[in-house]
């Protein structure tokens, strides 16, 4: 018997796989037209070869009832250009397809209007384009990942400008690596901020700071832009801690990144991105 979310039947077995990769972990999203199969999370390490990365990927789709052969194209979006290489390599070894590479130059729907806009990392070129298809335009994008980014997008889909603050990990591995009587905590919600032991008072200072500094920051972006009401989307792993805290996040998408690559995807046109066999 089939597992349901395979994709057999009346709709066929073509799926596209989207991969994401961020500095700590690679994101990979399995879409059947705009439905997502399955996703799962590997840690990006740069000492992985092409084929560590090929076996990773189809045992990990096996796991989730997906078999190597209904993959049909890819679609890669980076931040981690040493590991590159080897990941473009496990999907063309292992899948035979050429995947398609998020850069300067493709069509996503969103024009960069900043200074320099080839410093805009490809995840945060995704973020905004899938929210401002999803949600519409004037929004704010919150991505709380490794860094805390903000993006505003305006009516007619330009990126006006950006922020980027240290995400909520980043202050945490400082306190534990850098004051010596600190030890290293889980990060999540304490009972209250009057914190009264060590540990509930860094994660009090940890996620409290996290929602003083979004909600500033927030508003501070939308004043100063005069764009009018302005949608918020959060996205990023612990963005829900966040978003559940405060009234200044409108929506929280976990799937927003994958959601835009798939977007992103079918702008270009491409049936497939199988590789003909010679």
């Amino acid at each position: 018997m089939l597992h349901p979310r395979c994709g057999r039947g009346k709709e066929g077995i073509a799926m596209l796989m989207t991969i994401d990769v961020g500095n700590t972990n690679i994101t990979v999203g399995i879409f059947r037209g705009d439905h997502v199969v399955t996703s799962f999370r590997i840690t990006t390490k740069l000492s992985r070869t092409s084929d560590e990365y090929g076996i990773l990927l189809i045992n990990l789709l096996e796991q989730n009832q997906v078999k190597q052969e209904e993959i049909v194209d890819a679609i890669i979006a980076s931040v981690v250009p040493n590991v590159m290489h080897a990941l473009e390599g496990a999907v063309i070894k292992y899948f035979n397809i050429r995947p398609i590479i998020i850069e300067m130059g493709i069509k996503t729907g969103i024009r960069i209007v900043t200074e320099n806009p080839r410093q805009i990392g490809a995840d945060r070129i995704v973020d905004a384009a899938a929210a401002y298809e999803l949600y519409g335009g004037p929004v704010l994008v919150l991505d709380f990942g490794t860094a805390t980014t903000y993006d505003l997008v305006d009516k007619d889909g330009a990126f006006l400008s950006g922020v980027t603050a240290p995400g909520i990990r980043i202050s945490a591995k400082a306190l534990w690596e850098d004051a010596a009587r600190l030890p290293e905590i889980e990060i999540r919600k304490p009972e209250s901020i009057l914190a009264k032991e060590t540990i509930s008072s860094m994660q009090a200072g940890l996620v409290y700071g996290q929602i003083g500094q979004t909600e500033y920051i927030v508003r501070r972006m939308v004043e100063e832009a005069d764009l009018g009401e302005v949608k918020v989307v959060a996205t990023g792993g612990l963005g829900r801690i966040i978003a559940s805290e405060t009234s200044v996040i409108d929506v929280y998408d976990p799937n927003l990144t994958l959601k835009g690559m798939n977007l992103i995807y079918k702008k270009q046109n491409r049936k497939s991105g199988k590789i003909k066999v010679q």
